[in-house]
């Protein structure tokens, strides 16, 4: 049976965790969450959703740890709680993932409007979806060196672009624990995980890192550098920029290069728009890729998804079809103007995972004690229970503030367990089927071998 390779280091895992969550969409989130706060102090939210979201990394390392898988987190929640609950929250969180790709394509699609009136905006899409997908086919080594690349660039020029902006301002800190009450900054810290949907979706490139701890270091890392560049980019947007402005647009670092910068900060905001929507189609493409490969080895996505390339060890169904799912989201979103609900379904649902997460290694702890953990968290009970708590919560403040997302994902639940109670049977009656065929077919050569002799 064909393999995926083993050749992912840490340099490539830091790139690819922090890719998905860097996006052009956590830009309105950013905003977002200084919207809900009454002075400067967005980067306190900004810090304590990054912090929270580690307890929750820490949590996936425990789990990555025992079970290093490309299945990834339905292969946790199949060993903690039963197998139905983890097919059914699994292939909703996916389809959420494509979501947030569709919530980017569309503040790629204003940007590239507002630069390039002439060219399509959907012309544009479909050339980075076939530069990124073609790359992803071709290897997990070249889409990897390519993440490494922009992102690390990426991050690097939006701390610059802030510290142009905050000095030309000559800024100082006026109000910066001024929140407004608890019940804003609950808000605020829940919409800002947004900011780091997805970091975990690194896990399921386990079976192509060269040590499995290089997971759990990679999104720790990559999270405490997010923070950092999260915090001061947001800042220096809310300190240059009026507020209800930067609130009422989907392209809100545009206006803030457009100020710092005038023309050249619009073209170099283009540039990082770009960079940004690739990174995260990119990390997408190679995380949730890996994820239906897994899916459809054990047979709970058609067995067709599983095909690896012989040439170059990549499953290439998988990507060509995510490929196509990736355009037609951005489509509907492109003409639905929705991209917000998009940008709190993911981050409701990233509560929701991240509670299952801390509940999983609890309950993983009690039923398979014994069991080995290259990587097991500290304190006994205390950051999983409080993960869990914590996320809960979130949740409830997500739901509370936007009923429709409760709605969505209440309904997108509804079908992801239809699927799995109707069709997910089938395709494993279908592969049981097809193995005992091929017995049959097996037997009568052996026994006319044994006649002849």
């Amino acid at each position: 049976m064909v393999k995926l390779k083993k050749i992912l280091t840490l340099r490539t895992i830091i790139a690819t965790s922090a890719g998905l969550t860097l996006s052009s969409s956590t830009f309105v989130a950013a905003v977002q969450v200084a919207g809900f706060l009454v002075g400067d102090a967005a980067w306190l939210a900004i810090l304590t959703g990054g912090l929270l979201c580690m307890t929750a990394a820490l949590c996936f390392s425990e789990l990555n740890g025992m079970i290093p898988s490309a299945a990834g987190i339905r292969l946790y929640f199949n060993h903690a709680f039963n197998d139905r609950l983890a097919l059914t929250v699994s292939l909703l969180y996916m389809a959420v993932i494509m979501g947030v790709i569709g919530a980017e394509s569309y503040i790629l699609a204003e940007i590239l409007h507002e630069a390039f009136p002439l060219i399509s905006p959907l012309a544009w899409i479909l050339v980075m979806f076939t530069v990124v997908t073609g790359m992803n086919i071709v290897g997990i080594r070249i889409a990897g060196w390519f993440q490494d690349a922009i992102t690390y660039g990426l991050m690097v020029t939006l701390i610059s672009l802030a510290v142009i902006g905050l000095a030309k301002i000559d800024f100082q800190l006026s109000a910066p624990l001024a929140t407004g009450g608890a019940v804003n900054l609950l808000n605020a810290v829940a919409v800002g995980v947004f900011l780091f949907v997805g970091f975990e979706w690194v896990t399921p490139l386990a079976e192509e890192v060269t040590h499995s701890r290089l997971i759990s270091r990679g999104m720790l890392l990559a999270i405490g550098i997010l923070s950092v560049v999260y915090a001061v980019f947001t800042v220096a947007m809310t300190a240059t920029v009026p507020r209800e402005s930067l609130v009422n647009s989907p392209i809100p670092q545009m206006l803030f290069a457009q100020t710092i910068l005038g023309d050249t900060g619009t073209a170099i905001m283009v540039m990082l728009t770009l960079a940004a929507s690739i990174t995260t189609f990119n990390a997408g493409l190679i995380g949730i890729s890996r994820f239906v490969y897994a899916s459809a080895r054990e047979h709970v996505l058609p067995s067709i998804f599983s095909k690896i390339s012989l040439r170059f060890f990549t499953p290439w169904v998988a990507v060509l079809s995510i490929f196509v799912i990736g355009v037609l989201i951005s489509l509907l979103t492109l003409f639905s103007h929705r991209y917000l609900v998009l940008v709190n379904m993911a981050a409701a649902m990233e509560s929701v995972i991240y509670v299952l997460a801390g509940l999983a290694v609890i309950v993983l702890r009690k039923k398979m004690p014994d069991a080995q953990r290259p990587y097991r968290i500290r304190g006994g009970y205390i950051i999983p229970a409080a993960s869990a708590l914590i996320f809960s919560l979130l949740a409830l403040a997500i739901f509370t503030t936007f009923p429709r997302v409760f709605l969505y994902l209440g309904l997108g639940m509804l079908l992801s367990y239809w699927y799995v109670t109707r069709v997910v049977p089938r395709l494993k009656q279908l592969q049981r089927q097809k193995r005992a065929s091929g017995r049959r077919r097996r037997r009568p050569v052996a026994h006319a071998e044994k006649q002849g002799d």
